[in-house]
């Protein structure tokens, strides 16, 4: 056979597509480099603001090279029981964690297998639900039940936020399990709570890990709901921030330090587990 010379115009093209993926990947990464450098930013404005004093974090222009201190930190540890709230912290959104995946797994397959489209919009309204439209009620309902300042009003109150966000992520994971096992199993023998527990469940360990870690960290950090319904003795480390802030003025280093120790546990937590939760997002994102 006769070999084809490749044209002028063809191995022009040829040799330039590697200048062209190049060209694609650094279009690529400075978009997302220009998506995410406000949050970084804000990031690393409150790390730095953590180790200012207030005349340099009020100074205009802002300062960037300034010589650190540690004294917001000092502040912060003496003005709350940060140990405690830490404690709490863990106690609330630990509770409302596992709440939200004994209730919320079932009724995520639940939708998912009877396709109760209805039930599900009624999940979502409620997930986008302002916070504050509840605050009210469920004051009245924890007053009159004398549960103000107990771990379990503040743990029911975050069911609000990690109950649907676990319900809404889930059904998704439900829906794209084979159809074909389910109707194995019934013809085994098993019963639908059977078919739940022993090829649902397993299937979804993925989704299951990303629910559960992302209700945690929006249990983690819901400021509103604790500062309303808590005690002194159960205040979460949200709250701690509120004490930097006054009629009179704002101790913005005591602010940024109070909110970097709030910040820290949950930024390691996910450095930990960013493997997992990533899977079970790219597989609820990719399957179907």
């Amino acid at each position: 056979m006769r070999a084809t010379a490749l044209t002028p115009r063809h191995h022009h093209s040829w040799r330039n597509r590697p200048l062209l993926k190049t060209i694609r990947t650094i279009a690529f990464y400075a978009l997302l480099l220009l998506l995410f450098f406000p949050f970084f930013f804000v990031f690393a404005w409150m790390i730095m603001g953590a180790f200012k004093t207030q005349l340099q974090n009020t100074a205009i222009p802002p300062l960037f090279l300034f010589e650190p201190t540690l004294e917001n930190f000092d502040t912060v540890f003496r003005r709350n029981p940060m140990i405690q709230f830490l404690l709490n912290s863990i106690i609330v959104g630990t509770g409302a964690t596992l709440l939200a995946l004994i209730f919320g797994l079932p009724a995520a397959y639940s939708i998912a297998r009877f396709k109760q489209q209805r039930l599900a919009t009624a999940i979502l309204i409620a997930r986008i639900m302002p916070g504050i439209s509840y605050l009210v009620p469920w004051f009245i309902l924890f007053s009159n039940l004398k549960m103000i300042g107990s771990y379990a009003a503040l743990i029911l109150a975050h069911l609000l936020v990690t109950l649907p966000m676990t319900i809404w992520l889930m059904i998704g994971f439900f829906e794209d399990t084979p159809q074909e096992l389910h109707d194995a199993a019934l013809i085994d023998g098993c019963n639908e709570w059977g078919v739940f527990e022993k090829i649902a469940l397993p299937l979804t360990k993925p989704g299951i890990a990303a629910s559960a870690i992302l209700s945690f960290v929006f249990s983690w950090n819901n400021f509103l709901f604790s500062l309303i319904l808590a005690s002194q003795a159960t205040r979460p480390l949200p709250v701690a921030v509120f004490s930097f802030i006054s009629y009179t003025q704002i101790d913005w280093g005591g602010l940024n330090a109070a909110a970097t120790i709030v910040t820290l546990p949950v930024l390691v937590m996910i450095l930990f587990v960013q493997k997992q939760m990533v899977r079970g997002l790219t597989l609820g994102a990719v399957k179907g």
